[in-house]
């Protein structure tokens, strides 16, 4: 963190005095910055990559840095607007037009404005990540035996066992395709399973970055309600004899945002019913590494229950190491496995083997339960925090479930408290949140807001998120 901060101090810095340099003038060398300034060589290297990186500087190795010179041109501003005909007079018959909205998905990707606590973040902060494994591992992994060559398409035949062991049941590596992250494997799930037009049944509330991708393939996604037990079966067996919807798309452990696990009786369910309808159910298992340290035993993925290939299994390290560790697996059985493995393969042929091979030393290592067992601990202490300061200072906003898995908690707001109201007035005093509306597929019952614990510095900085939002539901009130 120290020379992550360090790197942007001295950058901007070294912006500050190009200015005393003409265009093409040398920089001073790396090792007078490193004296002028008293930082590390690394540091200065940072600093000035990214300097190039924004087209302020010029690096040529073994000459020095240069201040870059100025265009002498300006591009033709051009004439995009024939795009918008393109885009939308498709002549396909397509139910559902084919537009993409990622705004549910960026504001819990975006980095909040400087001194705003970040209430929306769908990651770890840094100080839970697990770098110095993680830059072990890579390390380890780079020095493999043809780390470095082309991987099996659908993935190493290690890392596939290992992801199949912790799916259990009768789940095989043969199974098991690895992809490069829980959207990317969401993506290829809905593609393989629903041609354009169809409908596709969703919990409701759920993930915008699921709608986001069902709309964007031109999908209808149907909600079916949720409570505390997880997706209602009645709604759901409704819901495919009133759609003929051949995919169901869920998340039976800690969903999001609600928190809730699908209860013990109702898992059999959910499986006959859409065995019974014909449909495929789609199991994002995004946060069993996120389990909180008061959780007991968790129930199995559905997938390890599944004998007929029902399932389709997502589960992703991303949540529980870091935002840029992307590597994913995605199982199921029957012919389907084949169709996914195809549209996996013509997207991206396969996920880069060094990122796998880190994968498998990090797993394999004795610093990942030692990591699984810390962020249990402090994700379990954060929820307690958040909970205690909302309890004590925003008594108003309901807080109906306290999940033990997971990273964020789901408020009803009161009616007199609009959500877009709130949101806005909770910038303004220095705190961003996460609206429920885009969590919906249609007409919300009422208006929710998602608080992120993970995304933060720790205990004070939660404190005083709440406090500053106590003073935005008293702008808006």
């Amino acid at each position: 963190m120290q020379e992550r901060s360090s790197v942007g101090e001295l950058a901007e810095r070294l912006r500050q005095e190009l200015n005393r340099y003409s265009p093409g003038g040398k920089l001073p060398s790396s090792r007078a910055l490193v004296e002028q300034y008293r930082v590390s060589p690394v540091t200065v290297s940072r600093a000035l990559a990214q300097l190039a990186a924004e087209g302020l500087v010029v690096t040529r190795p073994g000459a020095g840095a240069f201040r870059s010179r100025p265009r002498t041109t300006a591009a033709p501003a051009g004439d995009t607007s024939w795009q918008e005909v393109a885009l939308s007079a498709d002549a396909s018959p397509d139910l559902v037009p084919r537009s993409v909205d990622a705004s549910g998905v960026v504001v819990s990707l975006a980095a909040p404005p400087p001194g705003v606590i970040e209430f929306t973040g769908g990651y770890l902060h840094p100080s839970l990540q697990p770098e110095q494994a993680l830059a072990a591992a890579l390390s380890r992994a780079s020095r493999r035996p043809g780390a470095w060559g082309r991987p099996p398409m659908e993935g190493l035949v290690e890392l596939r066992e290992w992801f199949a062991r912790s799916i259990g049941g009768a789940v095989s590596a043969a199974e098991v395709l690895i992809a490069a992250g829980g959207q990317s494997a969401l993506t290829i799930a809905l593609r393989a399973l629903a041609p354009p037009g169809a409908p596709v049944l969703v919990e409701s509330p759920t993930y915008p970055g699921m709608l986001a991708i069902a709309r964007a393939a031109g999908l209808r996604p149907v909600p079916v309600p949720v409570d505390a037990d997880g997706v209602r079966p009645e709604l759901l067996a409704d819901a495919f004899r009133a759609t003929g919807a051949r995919v169901f798309v869920c998340q039976p452990l800690f969903q999001n945002p609600t928190g809730a696990v699908l209860a013990p009786e109702r898992r059999g369910e959910v499986l006959r019913i859409a065995r019974e309808a014909g449909a495929f159910v789609v199991e994002d298992d995004f946060v069993r590494r996120l389990v909180h340290e008061d959780a007991g035993e968790l129930p199995r993925p559905l997938a390890a229950e599944d004998a007929d290939g029902v399932v389709v299994h997502v589960g992703s390290l991303t949540k529980a190491t870091s935002p840029s560790f992307r590597v994913c697996a995605l199982a199921a059985r029957g012919p389907v496995l084949e169709r996914l493995r195809a549209i996996q393969i013509v997207d991206t042929f396969f996920v880069p083997r060094p990122l796998q091979e880190a994968a498998l030393e990090l797993v394999g290592s004795p610093a990942w339960p030692r990591h699984l067992r810390s962020i249990s601990a402090d994700l379990r202490a954060r929820r307690d925090t958040m909970t205690s300061a909302l309890r004590l200072h925003l008594p108003e906003l309901a807080l109906p479930h306290i999940p033990s898995g997971g990273y964020h908690l789901w408020l009803r707001l009161p009616e007199t408290l609009p959500e877009p109201a709130l949101t806005a007035a909770a910038l303004r005093a220095g705190v961003a949140l996460t609206p429920g509306r885009p969590y919906f597929s249609a007409e919300p019952p009422a208006g929710h807001i998602r608080l992120s614990f993970a995304a933060v510095a720790g205990a004070g900085e939660i404190a005083e998120g709440v406090r500053r939002l106590r003073t935005a539901c008293d702008e808006v009130l």
